[in-house]
């Protein structure tokens, strides 16, 4: 039976979950935002002592690996390889926005041919965004993009797409299509990582944990200047 600790710090929330064969055995979130620096740690050890008393054993870490803020990742992702480099398990790289997916898929009942598009806000009018089916199957890749009444055009002739995460909020002015649904107040943790984490463990595919870095926000324009370059090709 497979017990994995899952560690969320991409958006201002922090926290943390501890699973058992798929099962949540442990949850803890912050009540305050970025509050990383000052619980992570307590929460950490709390999923351990529970894990101690049930006499289990940590058989990898999995970590929200963005994109989100840099100082956030930058916490979990470093409290992630130490636990993984003490324990001598592998580590477990989760996508932030199929996270959000994945919660938004539990919570919503919606048609079958609905799509969810997590967001991230880079401020301005602009988001790292990515397109999932009901089962959180990738329709589009993550992209860095400026919101215009144009996006998603394609996407939104064809039935529901519900916009969620904290660059959702800012495309309500600008998306008026019918089909666009606003989904407020839905922010990725890391019970919600658990059934991608299964998965990824079962698979076999850890990080270089030596190496691992995770897809920070403030990289956004950088990669808007490739994708333009790219494009022009």
């Amino acid at each position: 039976m497979s017990c994995l600790l899952h560690i969320e710090t991409s958006t201002g929330t922090c926290s943390v979950a501890l699973s058992a064969g798929g099962e949540t055995l442990f949850e803890r979130v912050s009540p305050r935002v970025l509050s990383h620096a000052a619980l992570l740690g307590v929460y950490i050890e709390e999923a351990l002592e529970l894990m101690r008393q049930k006499g289990l054993h940590p058989e990898a870490i999995a970590v929200s690996s963005g994109p989100g803020s840099y100082t956030g990742l930058r916490i979990g992702v470093s409290l992630a390889k130490g636990l993984c480099f003490g324990y001598a398990i592998p580590l477990i790289g989760v996508p932030t926005l199929e996270i959000l997916a994945s919660r938004a898929i539990a919570q919503i009942s919606a048609e079958d041919d609905s799509l969810y598009c997590a967001m991230l806000d880079a401020r301005r009018m602009e988001v790292y965004a990515a397109l999932f089916n009901r089962e959180r199957q990738v329709v589009r890749g993550t992209m860095a993009e400026e919101v215009t009444p144009a996006s998603y055009a394609s996407f939104l002739t064809r039935g529901k797409v519900y916009f969620l995460g904290n660059g959702a909020e800012k495309c309500k002015a600008v998306l008026s299509s019918p089909h666009a649904v606003f989904v407020d107040d839905l922010h990725p943790l890391a019970v919600d990582m658990i059934p991608i984490a299964e998965e990824l463990f079962r698979a076999g595919r850890f990080e270089d944990t030596a190496y691992f870095e995770p897809f920070y926000l403030k990289e956004f324009r950088a990669t808007v200047a490739r994708n333009k370059v790219l494009a022009s090709l």
